[in-house]
């Protein structure tokens, strides 16, 4: 799957420096695997949820929430937002 882009999970990670790690060893996978669906999305992130037509991964044990929007039929993910678990709280897709 295509990742866009690295540079929400920089950016973030220069607000939270601990936050760096976690979110490169989620591109990973991401980035290594082809996806046919939620369920196969699923089967690798047993902690992602499909909220509106959104994705939401939840990254460092619950620490941290990355929403994002996947084209599976173009193998494409867009990361819309990373954000701490108290800022998710306060989103709405």
């Amino acid at each position: 799957m295509r990742l866009i882009s690295n540079k929400a999970l920089r950016d973030f990670a220069t607000r939270q420096r601990e936050a760096d790690e976690p979110l490169q060893a989620w591109r990973k996978p991401i980035e290594r695997s082809t996806f046919d669906g939620f369920s196969g999305l699923k089967r690798v992130f047993n902690s992602v949820d499909k909220v509106g037509d959104y994705f939401v991964f939840n990254i460092a044990g619950n620490r941290y929430r990355l929403i994002a929007a996947i084209h599976f039929n173009t193998q494409t993910l867009y990361v819309r937002a990373v954000m701490t678990h108290a800022e998710y709280d306060y989103w709405r897709p």
